[in-house]
């Protein structure tokens, strides 16, 4: 179908539905360059260029299933404060993180919540549960 399977570079703008802006590859002054459907980019976004033609453009609502999925609970993790490296223990809710899985890959994390007793990390990705809007522009197709 269309895009799919192509290279494809695309400018874009990312707003939450309050309107803030949290991505957009104008202000890099650089196209986002992917290959179209290998799961290279939210599945959403990935359907909404799959269809488009060079220099068209579009503007698109994802809800959390279509971009990051849902906010899970279970990815809230707690640690206690006596196994905290003693020089993270002024951290801030807020404050990012980054982790190592067993595997040795990095895991970014948001500190939730913390109390004298316990350190609450948020493992889930910052747009989990959002709905995000797009506004793109298919810049350019490699055949």
């Amino acid at each position: 179908m269309g895009n799919e399977g192509k290279r494809v570079k695309v400018h874009y703008t990312g707003t939450l539905d309050d309107g803030s802006k949290f991505d957009s590859s104008l202000d890099r002054g650089e196209p986002l360059a992917f290959t179209c459907m290998a799961g290279q980019m939210i599945p959403g976004f990935d359907r909404a260029v799959r269809d488009m033609s060079v220099g068209q453009r579009q503007t698109i609502r994802l809800e959390s299933e279509e971009a990051y999925g849902p906010r899970r609970e279970e990815l809230v993790q707690e640690f206690p404060m006596s196994q905290v490296p003693t020089q993270m223990r002024g951290i801030k809710v807020g404050e990012k993180l980054m982790l190592q899985s067993p595997e040795g890959h990095p895991v970014p994390a948001t500190v939730f919540k913390v109390t004298p007793e316990m350190l609450y990390l948020d493992l889930n990705h910052e747009m989990a549960g959002k709905a995000l809007n797009f506004e793109i522009e298919l810049l350019e197709v490699e055949e």
